[in-house]
């Protein structure tokens, strides 16, 4: 990995290069997305079934383009014992942290005659998108259908890609099993992500659409927002170690290779203070790329996006991890729960050596689903409160609104909103005037 000192060029370069890879700078395949959302928009199965024999190699139709009972039990009899074990354990942790989210509906009442509130209500149906392609998800599955079941949504759908046979990987299936997703559909890409948005034949339209995928899924919810909510534009996958002299090399070289082997245009960051744990954790990245199955995926991304920073003291490298606002971020230094306490932006944080990132990917239970490309400094991790919207309750008696009818007339006039204003003043046309 490349090591450099960390200056104000240094870090503006850096920003700029990983900005890069936000999916708002791929707009020359806008255009072939919003055609495919058209075509699925327009012509619904038909459409989703054309672009699945396209893109997926698969022939499908309106009977078998939802997985059946009898795939999921087959499924089952694929996936190893142990793997289903853990998948039911990492499900545990995920509902018992997402249960701690849930918000209540709240009201409010004086003896004035004045009601004030808030009511909480799930949506009704949300759509997750589980990728496939490159790796296979079934963590993912668990961390976006587990929020929606603790918020209570009423009906969860499901699309994931399916293989040239037709079949989708077991490991997804169980998983979405496991999870509670009401309804699997054997479909990828920007078509699922229309079909979801609009509704086909087969595909019921959805209130918000969640969940990663590629740059064709990013920009295929970047298009129907507005038409459904969505959770987020997912970029690629980053990590930012923030260490000091006391961080063991290994560990932090393994972990920034976690990310990196995503894919190519994955980011792993190490910022220190330590110059000879620059040194080290660089020949330590070396030693592991050449024994890793995704070499060559790894060796692109480190190219690409991978960096070592040396900062002259920690605030300043602080300071700089605040800037880049990572999707995760590890804090391995002698007082980490000193350091964390002033970062302010980043999707998780990762506190202490035996905190790997992974831990997070897959089972302690916080949300994987994390903001993207420094959008850490405004967003969220996915989360229950994705899964709900919020009602205002307002409740006036006659001599609540009588106490300040006069006060709302006087603004509705000043905004020249006669209406409004005839609206309060309707209510009190027997009162004398003063």
């Amino acid at each position: 990995m490349r090591i450099l000192r960390l200056t104000q060029d240094t870090i503006q370069n850096i920003l700029t290069d990983l900005l890069k890879r936000s999916p708002n700078n791929y707009s020359e395949f806008e255009g072939r997305v919003n055609e495919i959302i058209e075509e699925v928009r327009k012509n619904r199965d038909a459409a989703l079934f054309a672009y699945t024999e396209k893109f997926d190699g698969a022939r499908l139709d309106a009977d078998t383009l939802e997985v059946s009972e009898e795939e999921i039990r087959e499924a089952y009899s694929q996936v190893d014992e142990k793997l289903l074990e853990v998948i039911r354990k990492a499900k545990v942790n995920i509902r018992a942290y997402h249960e701690k989210q849930k918000q209540y509906s709240w009201f409010d009442s004086n003896t004035e005659g004045i009601m004030l509130g808030q009511k909480v209500t799930p949506i009704n149906r949300a759509g997750v998108y589980v990728p496939g392609g490159k790796a296979v998800y079934p963590s993912s599955v668990l961390m976006n259908i587990m929020p929606a079941k603790v918020a209570g949504v009423s009906e969860i759908i499901m699309t994931t890609p399916c293989g040239k046979d037709g079949k989708v990987n077991p490991a997804t299936l169980v998983a979405a099993k496991e999870a509670g997703a009401d309804r699997v559909f054997k479909a990828g890409g920007a078509q699922a992500i229309a079909a979801m948005a609009f509704g086909t034949e087969s595909i019921p339209k959805v209130d918000k659409i969640v969940g990663p995928g590629n740059i064709y899924v990013a920009l295929a919810k970047k298009a129907v927002f507005g038409y459904v909510s969505i959770d987020s534009i997912a970029g690629p996958s980053e990590i930012l170690v923030l260490a000091d002299e006391t961080a063991n090399p290994r560990y932090v070289a393994a972990d920034l290779l976690s990310q990196a082997e995503h894919d190519e245009l994955a980011s792993a960051i190490l910022i220190t203070t330590s110059e000879a744990l620059a040194k080290q954790v660089s020949e330590e990245v070396d030693k592991f790329t050449a024994v890793l199955s995704r070499k060559e995926i790894i060796e692109k991304s480190l190219e690409n996006y991978g960096y070592i920073l040396i900062a002259p003291d920690m605030d300043t490298a602080i300071a700089t991890a605040n800037e880049i606002a990572s999707e995760h971020m590890e804090i391995v230094t002698a007082n980490a729960y000193d350091v964390m306490l002033k970062i302010k932006n980043a999707g998780a944080i990762f506190i202490g050596e035996y905190s790997s990132e992974p831990l997070g990917d897959y089972f302690a239970g916080p949300n994987h689903v994390l903001p993207t490309n420094g959008t850490a400094k405004f967003f969220s991790p996915l989360g229950v409160d994705d899964f709900i919207k919020k009602s205002s309750i307002i409740s006036y008696s006659r001599d609540a609104l009588k106490a300040v009818y006069k006060d709302i007339i006087q603004f509705a006039q000043c905004e020249q909103l006669t209406a409004h204003a005839n609206s309060i003043q309707v209510r009190f046309e027997d009162q004398e005037e003063d």
